[in-house]
């Protein structure tokens, strides 16, 4: 049976050449890559953004460019894993997970049409189902596109991400009193200099959220 798998395997290759992302992720296991999660707190942004897994590690870079732009199940698993692993753990989270919103960072509705998903929303969806944490994609809206961040030097990115979100409607009409009660965890699949996390933070902010606790699946 595995040498038909082994053949199976490689036949499908020959006539759909895998992505070479994809190579790397066939070759590690959910354990592998469990292994590899090392939360760190990160200080780019305000507060300081704990982040789980290193993007120089070949195998991490793979499964979160395969989730990103491929919408590979396999991907979303095994980061969606790793996430409900460390807030199933975290010390630094409120005892009473009642009050905890999940909060992705939003895409421009110009990249979500063309992507057709957004990658965080995928693997927060994942990483709570089993958990007492509520995941809310409808209180921030991305105000513009942006420029892709991966293509701007360092000093420009800020810049390209100010007042890129903004609150939503939803979150606007609620009271002060209401929003300071709950922590918010903005997540975003990888921090560089933390320009886009800030914005999100900076919006969530701005309509009295108190308790935010910024979140990257990568540095």
């Amino acid at each position: 049976m595995r040498w038909f798998n082994f053949a199976h395997h490689k036949w499908l290759d020959l006539l759909f050449p895998p992505r070479a992302d994809e190579i790397v992720l066939r070759d590690v296991s959910i354990d592998d890559f469990l292994a590899k999660v090392a939360p760190r707190l990160v200080p780019e942004t305000r507060p300081g953004t704990v982040a789980l897994l290193s993007f120089g590690d070949p195998s991490v870079r793979a499964v979160l460019h395969e989730a990103k732009y491929h919408g590979n199940e396999h991907a979303f698993l095994f980061l969606a894993t790793a996430l409900a692993d460390y807030l199933r753990d975290a010390d630094d989270l409120p005892k009473t997970r009642f009050n905890l919103v999940f909060v992705p960072v939003p895409l421009g509705k110009e990249r979500r049409k063309k992507r057709g998903y957004n990658q965080i929303e995928e693997v927060a969806k994942r990483a709570v189902r089993e958990l007492e944490i509520k995941i809310d994609t409808d209180l921030l809206i991305r105000t513009r596109e942006t420029t892709s961040q991966v293509s701007l030097p360092r000093e420009k990115r800020e810049e390209n991400m100010r007042g890129a979100f903004t609150a939503s409607l939803k979150l606007r009409s609620a009271s002060r009193a209401e929003i300071s009660k709950h922590t918010y965890i903005v997540v975003d699949d990888v921090i560089t200099t933390g320009a886009t996390l800030q914005a999100a933070i900076d919006a969530l902010k701005e309509v009295g959220a108190e308790h935010i606790i910024p979140l990257a699946l990568a540095h």
